[in-house]
């Protein structure tokens, strides 16, 4: 497989584990609250709490993984994280704009260990550099990567002239709506867009951007499109609607296209690392917010006969995995 590897933004240069194995304290318990839509057999967490085996935090042992924050609902979102501050937690882990939200709003004190699409405009932090306050992570390229993502789809259907974004409007603001719309009717292209706010609109959704003539589907960045990831990958299927995504793993997972960074290694590589040094007492206000720095080009070939779909060989040859 090839990757392309871009520069890596303020923050991230640390590659290396600074620690030693048994760099946790003799004898303590480290308790850790996750807040997200998913479930704890997601790849990303088991990735992650293998990766802190390595370094001594081992589950049930000298670890424990508040259950209660997995899977969660939008309307329990409040609850889980006041519950999580109750319990006294070392660290609060939570992906997407809603959950960090929600957990900054639950304490000042815990530190927050988040990934979303743009903390820095979203206002989750001060700077990548210098975060301030209690949250730390990892910020995703959300923005350029939308743009990126539309662009592929453009070239994938080159005589497309209608296209549709699906949204989560708490995560994608409407700038960025706009944006993507400017940039498409340059290309000669007009955009539908169709904004959920739960994981109940979204079928209803993607059955909208069909119906509103679409020849293709720009799944937005969001974490609620990850927790449901499969629900839309059958329901673009069933309809004949070709549809790119966020990450390389919804590609692998049945989905079309996918442009952009693993999720299981940002977690197995960068929020593991960040989460070790904030377990050894380290302030989130001190360890720099981090940015993917290696993105893949992924195409399921099946799917796209599956669609009666051709892919361009220019496409084809510029993919860092194809899938047959």
């Amino acid at each position: 497989m090839r990757r392309r590897n871009f520069i890596v933004l303020a923050g991230a240069s640390a590659v290396a584990w600074p620690f030693a194995v048994g760099a946790q304290g003799a004898g303590r318990t480290y308790r850790v609250g996750v807040l997200t839509f998913q479930l704890r057999e997601a790849p990303h967490f088991v990735a992650l709490f293998d990766e802190l085996r390595k370094f001594g935090f081992v589950e049930n042992e000298n670890l424990i993984v508040h259950g209660r924050g997995f899977g969660i609902k939008s309307d329990q979102i409040a609850q889980i994280a006041t519950e999580l501050v109750n319990a006294k937690v070392d660290v609060i882990i939570c992906g997407g704009d809603l959950l960090i939200h929600a957990a900054q709003k639950a304490t000042d004190t815990i530190p927050i260990l988040a990934i979303t699409d743009d903390m820095v405009a979203t206002g989750l932090i001060r700077s990548l550099s210098n975060p301030g306050g209690n949250t730390t992570g990892v910020s995703i390229f959300a923005t350029e990567l939308d743009g990126k993502r539309q662009e592929i789809l453009i070239e994938l259907l080159p005589n497309a002239h209608q296209m549709a974004v699906l949204a989560d409007s708490r995560t994608t603001a409407p700038p960025q709506l706009e944006a993507l719309q400017n940039a498409a009717r340059a290309r000669g292209v007009e955009l539908s867009m169709h904004l959920v706010m739960t994981s109940d609109e979204i079928v209803a959704a993607v059955d909208a951007a069909k119906n509103a003539g679409a020849a293709a589907l720009n799944v937005l960045a969001t974490a609620l499109f990850v927790a449901n990831s499969q629900t839309i990958i059958r329901r673009v299927a069933e309809l004949r609607l070709p549809a790119i995504y966020q990450w390389p793993e919804m590609v692998e997972g049945g989905g079309l296209l996918a442009y952009g960074p693993r999720l299981v290694q940002i977690w197995r590589q960068q929020i593991s690392r960040q989460l070790v040094k904030l377990l050894q007492g380290i302030k989130p206000a001190d360890i720099p917010v981090e940015q993917p720095s290696n993105f893949e080009l992924v195409i399921n070939l099946k799917t796209a006969q599956l669609l009666n779909l051709s892919v361009p060989s220019l496409l084809l040859n510029r993919a860092d995995k194809v899938i047959e």
